[in-house]
This record gives structure tokens, sequence and C-alpha cells, in this order.
């Protein structure tokens, strides 16, 4: 019988150097939210890529951050565990920074004991002097580690750090059914889908404010129907979610249904509704129930 290979590939970085693009890219379906704020991913997910030889299971990570809350202290456990469970981790920097926000992760890429591959992204958007001034750079700073500049976006290299990838995962049977895209239920992408629409169109501190709750999801044959609560934090916050006349409120639902009916292949109707849910961020019970505490 042919060798099978499978293992954890986790992906690392400071906030909005490309992960989520990476991983999109890698799965070939979007489960990971993509805008340009910083801090849009707030959960580990994981994207499972199966061949006949071969089972990638990718872990997308929040940016990595100083904590100033309990919700972000969270997000940085999820960091935490990646560095625990991978066999190979994948750190990602883009052109221009010189390294982690976090110096004890910096530390622990430095030492890994497991295969780290550098992903030097965004290269389409430098000179050949700056690209050639940052492989030195960084191979100074890692010399242990695998240099692999890339462009998430435009997919260049992206296929040569695939392979790459699977040649260093270990022979090991399949963790997941091999029909299986990821380890988180339908309701948790209907969530997401909204709040990268709120990302999209609020600023500056709603849309961290900002947590989803879909409480009913009934799929039938040709339609999904879906009800889902928008929380925040203040009361001022909910006026300026719902807009004018429900204006603001309807486009992120009209937004949101169409991305949802391009990741179901059906129709989908959603309802969504506003509550204020005091200080969630800081509150550890309601960040449980968010799935963000263990």
């Amino acid at each position: 019988m042919a060798e099978h290979k499978a293992g954890f590939v986790n992906i690392i970085g400071n906030p909005n150097v490309g992960k989520s693009t990476l991983m999109n890219a890698f799965v070939g379906e979007k489960l990971s939210i993509i805008t340009s704020k910083a801090q849009t991913t707030r959960h580990r997910i994981l994207g499972i890529v199966n061949g006949d030889d071969f089972q990638m299971i990718l872990s997308d990570t929040p940016g990595i951050i100083k904590p100033a809350y309990e919700l972000q202290s969270s997000m940085m456990d999820f960091v935490k565990s990646a560095f625990e469970d991978a066999d190979v981790l994948l750190y990602m920097v883009e052109i221009g920074e010189k390294a982690l926000k976090d110096e004890a992760f910096f530390e622990k890429i430095k030492n890994s004991k497991i295969p780290v591959l550098l992903l030097l992204n965004k290269v389409d958007t430098a000179t050949q002097e700056l690209l050639e001034e940052q492989v030195q750079y960084w191979q100074q700073m890692l010399p242990n580690v695998e240099l692999h500049p890339i462009s998430a976006l435009s997919n260049f290299n992206i296929k040569g750090v695939f392979e790459r990838i699977i040649e260093l995962l270990p022979n090991s049977p399949a963790y997941y059914p091999k029909d299986q895209l990821t380890d988180k239920p339908e309701r948790f992408f209907v969530n997401e889908t909204i709040r990268e629409k709120i990302l999209l169109n609020y600023k500056k501190e709603i849309p961290y404010a900002v947590e989803i709750e879909t409480e009913e999801f009934f799929e039938d044959e040709d339609i999904i129907r879906m009800r889902s609560v928008i929380m925040v934090e203040r009361d001022s916050q909910k006026g300026i979610i719902i807009g004018h006349k429900g204006s603001a409120l309807k486009k992120v639902g009209i937004e949101a249904r169409k991305d949802l009916e391009k990741f179901f292949g059906k129709q989908v109707h959603i309802e969504l509704y506003v509550k204020v849910n005091k200080n969630w961020r800081s509150n550890a019970r309601q960040l449980k129930r968010f799935g963000y505490n263990s």
C-alpha cells in the first residue's frame, strides 16, 4: 500500500500579513474572512486539504498582538495552541516587516524543533532591491528557517510552497474524513460572513464590539432559513448598526445573503436582529459562550 502523509500546518504572523488569504488559496474555499482591517480573524479555523496520498490540516490563527482586553487574551491563546500541535509551522511576514509584535513568540520560532517555513508575502509590491534586502535580513534573523517569497493574493509561488509542505508532512493516516473541508459547523460560517460585512461597512470601534450568534438554521431542499443576532456592547452602537430606518442593517443582510448563497450553493433567507450585550468582550462567561475561552 502506498504511504499516506497527514499533519497539522499552522499559520502564524502579525495582523494583516495575509494569513487568511493564504489559507483560502490552499483550501480553494473562502473559510477565513478577509478585510483590510487588523484583527479580522478571532478564532483558530481549520481548513482541510485532501489528496489521494495526503491530508493537510491548515490552521489560520489571529494576528499576534499584545492583548488589551479579555477577548484579545483568548485570541492569543489560540496562537499559543498553534505552536503545540503543529507538524509544520508557517511564519508569515510581509515586505518591510521586522519582527513579531510579541518577542516571546519570536523566540519560540527561533528555537522551534519542527520545520518552519518563513513566507515573505506581498513580494509583488516590492522592488528587486528591497526583496533582496528583506531576504538577507530574515536569513540573518532566522538562519534555521526555510524562506519562500510569495504573493498569496496573486498566487505567486503558492503551488511550490504547497508541494514543499506535503514533503515535510509525517507519514500518517488521515485525521478527518476525506470529504471534510473544515472543523467548524455551518453556523460558524454564517456568523463570520455577517461579521465580515460589518467590518467592511462600519468604522472605528463598531466592528470590534460586535459578535454574531446564529440562533436558527433550517435547511430545506432548495432554501436555508436562518436567524442571526448581532451583539453590540452599548445602546449607541445598536443605533449605528441599524442605521437610518434600518438601511445599514439591510445592506449587511443583502451582502451576507449573496455570499452565503455562493457558500452553500442554494437560496438563503436571512433575518438579522441587533441586541445589546454589555461589555461582552471583557466577560469570561460571555466569551466562553461565543467559543473563545475553553
